[in-house]
């Protein structure tokens, strides 16, 4: 026998698997959304002023800074680090603000609003989960350790 012990590794909950699950779905969609941008972008829409060169100032603007925000988000987002949703609440905030407040000049997209909306309470109703179920975790221990 030796004196070294094998490490042990947590097991991950169920939770917390299906939170991995959802980051992944939403980084998925971030990046078809990023890549749905950049198309805009360089031309691909059969749409007229689709095209970074016909479009008007305020769709430059917004199409190439969520042409970099989405990518970026996406990555974040998988790798499940914590800069991912930061980065996605900014690519949202910008999109909301488009479609909802300056419907006049972008359209209105009721779906994407309702969507975004529907992703950040998931989010945190997921963060408010895993954060009571790490305190009752660290309870147990504590309990156990007396």
């Amino acid at each position: 026998m030796t004196d070294i012990e094998s490490p042990v590794v947590p097991r991950r909950r169920i939770a917390e698997i299906a939170f991995t699950i959802f980051l992944r779905a939403v980084a998925l969609t971030c990046l078809v959304a990023g890549l749905k941008y950049w198309l805009a972008l360089i031309g691909i829409f059969d749409y007229p002023p689709w095209r970074f060169d016909l479009m008007p100032v305020h769709w430059k603007l917004a199409a190439t800074s969520l042409a970099v925000l989405f990518p970026v988000a996406a990555t974040g987002l998988w790798l499940t680090v914590s800069w991912g949703p930061v980065i996605w609440v900014a690519a949202a905030a910008i999109e909301i603000t488009m479609y909802g407040a300056f419907a006049d000049r972008f359209g209105h997209r009721p779906v994407i609003l309702i969507l975004h909306f529907l992703v950040a309470a998931i989010y945190v109703g997921f963060r408010i989960f895993l954060y009571i179920q790490r305190r009752r975790r660290i309870e147990m221990v504590r309990v156990d350790s007396l």
